[in-house]
């Protein structure tokens, strides 16, 4: 285990969420932002996915995907996700879970603009989510797009932007001796409540 101590949780959950996430910067081997996210339909069937954490400012947990992906039909028709980061250099995760807003057009296109020439191709070539005949329908689209914006900035697709959770509750877990693990939950109801901080049994 990474030298877990008893924790001191603040009242501000986002000051204890931010040491955490550099910790994790500075120790874990892969992708620090990496996290499942859970959706669901209306009619309440989950789904859950790895994406990636792209930022954590205001409140807020920010994610980026394909509108018309399953995960963004989802959030459509259910604006509530959930959301666990895992660290096992730490042997700590975050858990939260709240409704979700999209981002403004600004702050997607500005995002956009940051990604890799050819990640930016792929978000218009993908279908995300769609059937496939085979690797050489989306191979061509990506050779097509290739030719079309040759010499050209990429513009984001109008399918493609940001999410904001902004979570009314969050769980701080880290793992212990003989499964006697640490478990701080803060919750609020709503946004306009305060933080209200519990420790719960393993």
């Amino acid at each position: 285990m990474f030298g877990n101590v008893d924790i001191d949780p603040p009242a501000d959950p986002w000051i204890l969420f931010h040491e955490w996430y550099v910790l994790a910067e500075k120790h874990e081997p892969d992708d620090p932002g990496a996290m499942a996210l859970a959706t669901s339909c209306k009619d309440g069937m989950p789904s859950v996915r790895i994406i990636l954490l792209r930022g954590y400012k205001n409140d807020q947990l920010v994610f980026f995907t394909n509108r018309l992906s399953q995960k963004g039909e989802e959030l459509k028709e259910n604006p509530r996700a959930a959301i666990c980061l895992y660290w096992k250099s730490l042997d700590r995760q975050i858990r939260a879970e709240g409704p979700v807003s999209l981002l403004d057009d600004k702050e997607s296109d500005t995002y956009f603009a940051t990604r890799p020439r050819g990640s930016q191709i792929g978000a218009w070539a993908s279908l995300q989510s769609r059937p496939l005949a085979n690797r050489s329908v989306l191979e061509e689209q990506m050779r097509a797009l290739e030719r079309r914006y040759e010499g050209l900035p990429v513009p984001r697709p109008p399918h493609w932007g940001g999410y904001a959770l902004k979570p009314l509750r969050i769980e701080f877990w880290q793992e212990r001796e003989f499964r006697l693990h640490d478990r701080i939950v803060y919750d609020r109801g709503d946004m306009t409540k305060p933080w209200a901080i519990e420790r719960l049994f393993p």
